[in-house]
């Protein structure tokens, strides 16, 4: 079925066992002073391990005025040499080959991080950096350009198979491409020819330094996405003279640091968006094209290739999410692929559990970023473990546990799996959350959990079972309404579930994750949906990312949205509010209420149970959060058990 994403390709001289490529994306998991440790290393090989014909690194940076973050990784001098070729060691143990990604920030960064003043084509500052650049000398673009050709003979003495350069996400080299960012008039500026000049002089420059069969990947972004910005025929345009410059494949991303929510897209967008411009550019030229942007499922990857709209498809995100992607397509377990659900919340640097764990990890799957540390060992003594609680939670601490060995039941009281994120897969856009419930409940039953569904616990049933050890993931249960009201409401849960009966006109109590995606959810029935939020903005619980494309749906949708807006009672007619300069405000004309106001732990048993097995709370049974801790605390306590 998968014959055509498995087949081997080329990329200039290298041979790659797939079409599966792993594209840069930074991991926070090297040094802080931009060195290869044991931990990144570990990162990577993990996904050689798991089958990926080519791993191109996180962006490594050529030189120091071009550094984007602290610890990001550098290759300014050779000092870095023996780091990475620990690395590309360890990848060439499999049949895995590895590119180094060469990058310079240009006016997309600050000199708090640098200790200088960023450089630039022209002194027009990035709109996210906001700081003015200094607009380079026709002498110190040619510096530069030497530069990234010494980083590729660096990256060739460290083992690796071939560099790409980072052409794309508004860095230099896409800066000087771009008449957004590029205003010059020398022989660097102007038409297309001379703003691709910089480009093609470093594709050249890497070729005379390290040969002409060392491979070079051109990234670039198809389109900008801002007002000015370059569009998918420049993008055309610009990879031919890329080809003739001596460029090995074309890689082919989106956006700047100015369309941010389109360069690291979430769930709101279609998987798969953006292949057409990989579709596009592949017509133009004759060496292989990289697809990129939230392909995240076999089959999609499968079609891409056998629809001949690219040479290969780069699995970024959904590489996050489970190392072993490739090799489950091979062996068709794609039922046990943990899936990326495009949530951006481990991907994209919120931390977990732990505050200090700011590195690069998965939701979904959080050993990522772990590989080293995190090693789930067949358990000294099987115990019997009884789970009270179906949740993300409850079913990660589930499989793990009886992967280890251990006697594994798990009690609902409902007649289904998934807990909360049940509902939360309702909304537009959210479906793929139910991927996440359907790959943990394929991992129990692969491990032999034995699930009891529409059974509610009780001490005395818990205790009957002879548990050894007890986990309550019992979750959380929505707030009741705060304030006096004479007609009913209901909970935004009960109306994701289908639960709760809508009229036409449906006013939301509450702007956070919930009411919004809830809103987002009652007018795509064509129904109206008004919100009431108490505070300055709107999700601000939201990645920032998810917010813009939220917000402009519902603002699409004539959702009307009240901030600083605080609801003092509810009557059969009116909804008495209050502002934040303590004007009155009464609404009218509302056939349901929704309360969308958060949730409080439900946790029945522990007190029962602590004194007389061992017992433990996870999820929001101990403190309501988000799924990602609930799914890491279980985790943790099954490498524990």
């Amino acid at each position: 079925m998968f014959s055509n994403v498995l087949s081997k390709g080329k990329i200039g001289s290298v041979k790659l066992e797939n079409r599966f490529v792993m594209p840069a994306m930074g991991s926070h998991h090297g040094t802080e002073d931009g060195k290869v440790g044991q931990k990144i290393i570990d990162y990577y090989a993990a996904r050689a391990k798991g089958g990926f014909g080519l791993i191109i690194t996180e962006f490594t940076c050529v030189d120091l005025p071009g550094k984007a973050l602290p610890g990001q990784l550098m290759i300014t001098s050779d000092e870095y040499i023996e780091g990475f070729k620990k690395l590309t060691d360890a990848i060439h143990e499999t049949k895995s080959k590895i590119f180094l990604q060469l990058q310079h920030s240009g006016r997309q960064t600050n000199s708090y991080i640098t200790g200088t003043q960023p450089v630039a084509p022209s002194a027009i500052p990035c709109p996210v950096n906001k700081e003015i650049p200094r607009a380079l000398t026709t002498e110190e673009v040619y510096e530069i350009i030497e530069k990234f050709g010494d980083a590729a003979v660096r990256a060739k003495k460290a083992g690796f198979d071939g560099v790409e350069i980072h052409g794309a996400h508004g860095y230099l080299p896409a800066q000087f491409l771009s008449g957004y960012s590029n205003k010059r008039t020398d022989e660097f500026g102007g038409d297309l020819v001379n703003r691709a000049r910089f480009s093609t002089e470093i594709i050249k420059n890497i070729k005379k330094k390290c040969g002409s069969d060392f491979p070079v990947v051109f990234r670039i972004s198809g389109e900008e996405k801002v007002h000015g910005g370059r569009e998918i025929e420049e993008a055309v345009a610009i990879a031919k003279l890329l080809e003739a410059a001596g460029a090995d494949a074309i890689h082919v991303s989106l956006g700047v640091y100015a369309s941010m929510p389109w360069m690291v897209p979430p769930a709101n967008v279609k998987a798969g968006f953006n292949v057409w411009a990989a579709a596009a550019v592949k017509k133009s030229v004759n060496v292989p094209v990289i697809a990129v942007g939230r392909i995240n499922d076999p089959m999609l990857a499968e079609t891409i290739i056998e629809n001949e709209a690219a040479d290969f498809v780069a699995l970024g995100r959904a590489a996050i999410a489970d190392p072993e992607f490739p090799n489950k397509v091979k062996e068709n377990r794609i039922n046990e692929i943990s899936p990326c659900i495009g949530c951006l919340t481990r991907c994209n640097g919120e931390p977990g559990c732990d505050p200090n764990d700011k590195g690069v990890s998965c939701m979904v799957n959080p050993f990522t970023g772990h590989e080293g540390t995190w090693i789930l060992k067949p358990a000294e003594k099987a115990k019997r473990v009884v789970i009270v609680g179906g949740g993300p939670g409850g079913l990660e601490c589930a499989w793990l546990s009886a992967k280890k060995g251990h006697e594994v039941i798990l009690l609902e009281k409902s007649d289904r799996l998934g807990g909360q994120m049940t509902p939360a897969a309702v909304p537009p856009n959210k479906h793929e959350i139910s991927r996440a419930i359907g790959y943990y409940i394929t991992m129990c039953k692969k491990y032999g959990v034995d699930i009891r569904l529409n059974t509610e616990a009780t001490a005395e049933s818990v205790m009957a079972l002879e548990p050894d050890v007890v986990v309550l993931a019992t979750g959380g249960v929505p707030l009741d309404c705060p304030v006096p009201t004479e007609k009913p409401v209901v909970n935004a849960i009960d109306v994701l579930d289908g639960k709760a009966f809508l009229g036409d006109n449906v006013l939301i109590v509450g702007g956070g994750m919930v009411g919004l995606e809830t809103a987002e959810h009652v007018v795509s029935q064509n129904r109206k949906a008004t919100i009431i939020e108490m505070q300055a903005q709107v999700g601000s619980d939201l990645n920032p990312s998810i917010r813009y494309f939220l917000l402009k749906t519902l603002k699409e949708a004539g959702v009307e949205i009240l901030t600083d807006t605080k609801v003092e009672n509810i009557t059969e007619r009116t909804v008495a509010c209050v502002n934040l300069k303590g004007t009155a405000v009464d609404l009218e004309g509302f056939d349901t209420i929704v309360m969308a106001i958060g949730s409080v732990p439900y946790n029945p048993l522990y007190e029962e149970l602590k004194d007389k097995v061992e017992v433990h709370v996870i999820g929001d049974a101990k403190q309501v959060r988000k799924a990602v801790q609930a799914i890491e605390e279980g985790a943790r306590l099954a490498l524990e058990i």
